[in-house]
């Protein structure tokens, strides 16, 4: 299956933004990564402001990621999001509030489905609460796709994978916790349009041997063309 969006590098470990993610975005953005992204946490919303603008004079496609878990912080992000003008909104639990927000700003919004807790971020419930919350919020206007924690939850991931994106037809981004090709390419046979990878690329846990950042992202995108 191809990957309608594709691989997402976040500027990020362990669901914060890093303090020289400036560094490793214009790293990725020269090896060739066009997707490239941050969480709404770790940094000043100037710094952010400044991670957005230079992945777009990169030419690349800006991502942010809302981890924070309570009302004022998501709609504070969801507005610097609107600010920035990123390409992609991710995360958030409060779809019905901030899905107006984006739509207005001209953004396209991927929430999590199901029930997220704790920081870094986890998913929680059954398979089938999971799909159902999925539905619901795909449902919704200003909702463009899901941002799956697949690997997060303790339900068997490629099966999850496989019920949200045959239960919805909006793309589906796996994200969280893929740190090896196995789980790359389970996501996309699953049928994801896209996925992240942040601490495995930057802890070098993604090509076991290859401390290298740049052969971090290598394998990554070797995956990728290779079909996964």
């Amino acid at each position: 299956m191809a990957l309608s969006i594709g691989f997402i590098f976040m500027a990020t470990r362990d669901d914060v933004t890093l303090s020289d993610a400036r560094a490793y975005i214009e790293a990725a953005l020269a090896l060739g990564v066009v997707n490239l992204g941050f969480k709404d946490v770790g940094l000043p919303r100037s710094a952010l402001r400044e991670l957005a603008q230079a992945i777009r004079a990169g030419g690349g496609r800006s991502f942010l990621e809302v981890v924070s878990l309570d009302r004022d912080s998501e709609l504070a992000s969801a507005a610097a999001a609107a600010d920035f003008g990123v390409d992609w909104l991710l995360g958030g639990v409060r779809a019905d509030e901030v899905a107006p927000i984006a739509r207005a700003a001209g953004l396209r919004y991927a929430p999590f489905p199901g029930e997220i807790v704790g920081h870094p971020s986890a998913l929680a419930g059954t398979r089938d609460a999971i799909v159902d919350s999925a539905r619901a919020l795909s449902a919704l206007e200003g909702v463009d796709g899901l941002d799956l924690l697949a690997y997060r939850s303790a339900v068997d991931p490629p099966d999850l994978i496989r019920a949200v994106t045959a239960a919805v037809d909006k793309p589906v981004i796996v994200a969280g916790s893929i740190d090896a090709p196995e789980r790359v390419r389970a996501a996309v046979s699953g049928g994801a349009a896209g996925f992240t990878i942040g601490t495995a690329a930057i802890a070098g846990a993604y090509a076991p041997g290859e401390r290298d950042f740049a052969a971090q992202i290598r394998a990554v995108l070797r995956t990728v063309a290779q079909g996964a």
